[in-house]
């Protein structure tokens, strides 16, 4: 059973989407994977993990090799079996096309399984960093070439796949490979970068201030916008007026 762990880990299937597969609950695959051998789960569900996982046996499980195409093999074979979206009532799929369902879906299910205990606070955090990486994700464009590395370096890309701009990427590629050897091959110590991450922390803090005066001014401009407009706050009949004030304020600094 390790070795079954280790390859849906591998793989990148959840404990969701293993579950939706085979039509049980998630406690269920805890259950299933606590057991010390696949051949006391119930036949019909390891008939499907079988064909899932493209063999006919357990124990052809432990000869399983992970490669980029078999990865491929399976994820098709999942696709192609897991088409329900399960819309429920809420308007999260509406207008989005079956490829763009699925891909949501998957996303929302590997999340709920990611924050479901909320004891699990390094689970929150992973999450909460994620949610910050997509806000700022289309601020720069290395965020994007990051997940493309991410993606082809745990073997769901070919190497040599390029949907963004291919120089640019290949180039950030590069670099981001030779940063994570000299990382793994222990030739990076604290004291040789340390130089290194404190420019790192003062552009940080700089951006920091920079926001944060930003604010402040736009908090100025807005309370001068309600003064001159005589109200006391921005609420939804009086809003377009004050944000036309604001405009008309900020202009006015421009110009003087």
């Amino acid at each position: 059973m390790d070795k079954l762990n280790e390859i849906l880990h591998e793989l990148g299937i959840s404990k969701v989407k293993l579950a939706k597969f085979l039509g049980v609950s998630r406690q269920m695959i805890y259950n299933y994977l606590e057991l010390d051998s696949i051949n006391k789960w119930p036949k019909d569900k390891k008939v499907l993990l079988l064909n899932l996982l493209g063999v006919k046996s357990p124990e052809e499980i432990n000869k399983i090799k992970i490669t980029t195409d078999y990865i491929y093999e399976v994820d098709e074979r999942l696709n192609s079996l897991c088409k329900d979206t399960n819309e429920s009532n809420t308007n999260l799929f509406e207008g989005l096309g079956k490829k763009q369902k699925i891909l949501l879906q998957d996303i929302v299910e590997l999340l709920k399984d990611r924050i479901e205990d909320e004891n699990d606070t390094e689970g929150y955090y992973i999450l909460l960093y994620l949610y910050h990486y997509l806000q700022s994700i289309d601020n720069s464009k290395e965020l994007k070439y990051i997940l493309a590395y991410v993606s082809k370096a745990a073997g769901f890309t070919k190497p040599m796949e390029f949907v963004f701009n291919e120089e640019q990427q290949f180039i950030f590629e590069s670099i981001l490979f030779s940063a994570f050897s000299l990382y793994n091959g222990g030739g990076a110590s604290k004291n040789k970068i340390a130089a290194s991450h404190e420019r790192f922390v003062a552009q940080i803090e700089h951006k920091i201030e920079e926001k944060m005066s930003r604010t402040m001014e736009l908090n100025t401009v807005k309370v001068q916008a309600l003064k001159e407009l005589g109200y006391t706050e921005i609420n939804e009949s009086n809003a377009t007026e004050v944000f036309e004030k604001i405009a008309e304020i900020q202009s006015r600094k421009v110009a003087s």
